[in-house]
């Protein structure tokens, strides 16, 4: 990995100054096009043009696909149609569509005319109509395809061909006359049976494939269990369509976990650290203003238990720790569901399962929780026995309502097709805090009344 040091820095914006486009292309030469895209992000815009027009075809494709999607969109916008279609030409349909994505309507139909290989543009085409959450939305048509007909002098022929208009082959696919996917086969097989009449009596039959409509963590989970580094996606008949390889896989978990991370920490839209002050600041608001908004409302709880605080101030003592012990429950309880949502250990359809085995857990959590609490109390405040019993109560029925809140929230959303990760952040928190104070208030009130203790 190439450090780029200050002196390094204003070495390169020296050459870039001097417009030395000899020295620029020997400094270029030899780096990694990740190496390249991250000295990019330390310069600006200009200068990181002036570098870009130096590199080869080949270089400038790969540069702009390893960008991270803020830097790719300006230094596209800074591009001509002519020169984008240009730099297409050299990925793959899977790495073109993702970069076509980025731009508007307008923009995508004038690239795809400036592509001269017909072929190709039509397969972007036709890729950019699949949901890019889904399987279809993710895949390239670059791969090597048989007919199981074939003999393997005519296999090894094709794939010959086919192979000259590839940078990388995973796996060699194997279809029928319908252009169904039979199997897939192994290149040891050339070795092992030079002479097999017919590729469908060596290939390896029933290969893991998935339907194009599939969703991305549906795929990525395939991935994983299987230990795949490509996979075929077919159609609902089963004829081949494309391949999904490891590393698209992967880039996509990655940006779905930091999604997630940023959804429940409370930031509502995708940013990074070096985002725009005031991009920053729009994706944070939002659950900032709602917290205000649920301290106001707690405010108002309060209010009408003023009377009974003011006659025993001990009770006000322990909100924070009823606030608290509710929120801090709540978010555990969605985070396992959560990930197990996500990791494939948990499915939506073990509602009533999973929701039993929280019921016990809170149970458990509850009882503990309460018994600490009661012992502290009798022990610290053995005359208060109204605060004591109180505060015990109210804490088993909070721990408990906020475990099971915990568990039915990011299940619920599943099942409505929104975001999980939503019930690990703020909405679980403020929900468990007002309805821990409300729990509190009403249970005091009822030991107050109770025990004769008047407010």
């Amino acid at each position: 990995m190439k450090e780029y040091t200050p002196e390094y820095l204003e070495h390169i914006r020296n050459i870039i100054s001097s417009d030395d486009k000899d020295q620029a292309r020997k400094e270029l030469a030899d780096l990694h096009p990740a190496d390249i895209a991250e000295l990019y992000q330390n310069l600006d815009l200009a200068e990181a043009e002036f570098l870009y027009r130096l590199l080869d075809d080949d270089t400038a494709a790969d540069v702009l696909m390893e960008l991270d999607e803020d830097d790719r969109l300006k230094l596209l916008n800074a591009m001509p149609a002519e020169e984008i279609a240009k730099q297409i030409d050299h990925l793959d349909t899977d790495d073109a569509v993702d970069l076509i994505q980025q731009l508007d309507e307008d923009e995508r139909e004038e690239i795809l005319s400036h592509i001269d290989d017909v072929e190709q543009a039509g397969d972007i085409i036709d890729l950019l109509k699949y949901d890019e959450d889904t399987a279809g939305g993710l895949m390239g048509t670059e791969m090597i395809v048989v007919n199981e007909n074939w003999s393997m002098p005519e296999c090894i022929k094709e794939m010959r061909m086919q192979a000259e208009e590839m940078d990388e082959i995973y796996y060699i696919y194997v279809v029928d006359d319908d252009g169904k996917l039979s199997g897939i086969f192994p290149l040891k097989k050339m070795i092992t049976h030079p002479s097999v009449s017919k590729i469908k009596h060596v290939m390896e039959t029933d290969p893991v494939s998935v339907k194009v409509d599939t969703p991305i963590d549906e795929v990525a989970l395939d991935f994983e269990k299987y230990d795949l580094v490509a996979m075929p996606v077919v159609d609902s008949i089963g004829r081949l369509l494309g391949r999904i390889t490891v590393d698209d896989v992967m880039d996509t978990v990655r940006e779905s976990s930091e999604r997630d991370y940023q959804l429940a920490s409370g930031i509502s839209s995708d940013v990074d650290a070096d985002d725009t002050v005031m991009a920053q600041t729009k994706a944070r608001i939002p659950w900032l203003l709602v917290g205000i908004a649920s301290g106001i409302l707690a405010s108002l709880i309060l209010s009408g238990f003023e009377a009974q605080l003011q006659a025993v101030t001990a009770l006000a003592l322990f909100i924070p720790i009823i606030g608290g012990t509710g929120g801090n429950v709540g978010v555990q309880a969605s985070a396992i569901v959560v990930q197990g949502l996500a990791n494939g250990s948990l499915d939506v359809k073990e509602f009533s399962r999973q929701l039993g085995k929280e019921v016990l857990i809170g149970l458990l959590n509850a009882t503990i929780i309460s018994a600490v609490v009661l012992g502290y109390n009798l022990i610290m405040m053995p005359s208060d026995l109204a605060v004591t019993l109180s505060v015990t109560v109210s804490l088993f029925i909070v721990v408990m309502i906020a475990s099971i809140l915990g568990t039915v929230v990011p299940l619920s959303l599943e099942r409505l097709h929104v975001n999980p990760a939503l019930a690990t952040g703020p909405f679980i928190q403020i929900m468990n805090d007002i309805l821990g104070l409300i729990i509190y208030v009403g249970i005091a009130t009822w030991f107050l009344d109770i025990f004769g203790v008047n407010g």
